[in-house]
């Protein structure tokens, strides 16, 4: 079954806020409507498995690993009419071109990731993704300091905050990472 027109949806948000979950949510939707699915993500996100995008709660979906965006042109099969793409943030420049490709053909592609990182920042090709998104759910977890709605991750090294300049990219979950909101979210410089 072929969209009439294609689109890009973004979910984005902190860790632990439920984006994999959603993201999944949606796929598994386009499989009961016997749409043509096909998931990527980054080959450097091996947290749980390495061809399955799996959610903290555990959920999973088979997903195709690619070192670099321009990797899907060349696994994209002709008749997939849905894409999704996990843990965007990870992916280079090219992933926003692609996302957009892919729609101008009709194809819609469903995009999860972090739109910011550990610092509070915006996180890689997230915010190009979300301005040529038809569609962006932001999604919130719980802060682990005061129970408020959280809209930020924050790493932890040896239980404590880590630094400004500490490397932008470390592949991990709960062990070294959790949601904050605002006020608690800490990144000493």
């Amino acid at each position: 079954m072929r969209h009439t027109h294609g689109s890009v949806e973004v979910i984005c948000g902190s860790m632990f806020s439920g984006k994999t979950d959603e993201l999944i949510r949606r796929l598994v939707r386009a499989n009961i409507a016997k749409q043509k699915v096909q998931v990527f993500k980054p080959a450097i996100d091996v947290r749980y498995a390495v061809e399955k995008v799996t959610s903290h709660a555990g959920s999973d979906f088979d997903a195709i690993p690619v070192k670099k965006a321009a990797d899907i042109r060349a696994k994209l099969d002709a008749d997939s009419t849905v894409v999704g793409i996990d843990e965007a943030q990870f992916m280079d420049a090219d992933v926003v071109v692609i996302a957009r490709e892919l729609a101008d053909k009709g194809i819609r592609v469903l995009v999860a990731g972090l739109d910011q990182d550990f610092r509070g920042e915006p996180f890689g090709p997230m915010p190009a993704l979300m301005s040529l998104a038809e569609r962006v759910d932001k999604l919130h977890a719980i802060c682990m300091v005061c129970g408020d709605e959280a809209s930020r991750t924050q790493r932890l090294v040896n239980g404590k905050p880590a630094r400004y300049d500490d490397p932008v990219v470390i592949v991990g979950a709960s062990e070294m990472y959790e949601a904050r909101c605002r006020r608690h979210h800490e990144v000493p410089r």
